[in-house]
């Protein structure tokens, strides 16, 4: 419940505080007899560093799901790729010891980004919204849709005279 609850562990199940699946479909059901219809908060930015694509990304660079999250190498200096401030204040990369380089996240470093440019990691959300539409859902409310592409280049963003590093960047 990091953020809320928007670092998903797992896109096709219910937080266990909120009940399961088999509550989840009861809900929608007698949602529908009354005519209300149900819309979903989609959260395609970023998994939870649980996530078990993003246990699998971090496990090896050779990982098949590396190339699913914004991974890069330090700078020259030894330092984060670039210059790029998470939405919450600080640095939006996080150094990871066991693979060697830095990962991406808009937001808390427990929320590292999906790669969107990586057709797999577009499937698999195809797959996610068609698991929900399936049991009944019928409409999203997207999250974070702002940050879903990051410059493939990773330039430095532009220096914000009034920023600081515990001044999260403007929304734009």
């Amino acid at each position: 419940m990091l953020d809320l609850g928007y670092d998903i562990a797992d896109y096709c199940a219910v937080d266990p505080i909120f009940g399961s699946l088999d509550d989840f479909d009861r809900l929608v059901e007698k949602l529908h007899q009354r005519d209300i219809r149900v819309i979903l908060d989609f959260v395609p930015n970023h998994t939870s560093d649980q996530h078990a694509w993003f246990v699998d990304s971090r496990s090896s660079r050779a990982s098949a799901k590396r190339d699913w999250y914004v991974w890069a190498d330090a700078s020259v200096n030894g330092g984060p790729p670039n210059n790029w401030l998470s939405r919450f204040g600080g640095s939006a990369w996080q150094w990871d010891d066991a693979t060697g380089q830095y990962y991406y996240h808009s937001f808390l470093r427990q929320q590292p980004d999906l790669n969107w440019r990586n057709p797999e990691v577009r499937a698999a959300m195809a797959d996610v919204l068609r698991f929900w539409m399936r049991r009944g859902v019928d409409g999203f409310r997207v999250d974070a849709s702002a940050v879903l592409a990051e410059d493939a280049l990773l330039r430095d963003d532009p220096i914000d005279p009034e920023a600081d590093e515990a001044t999260p960047p403007r929304k734009g």
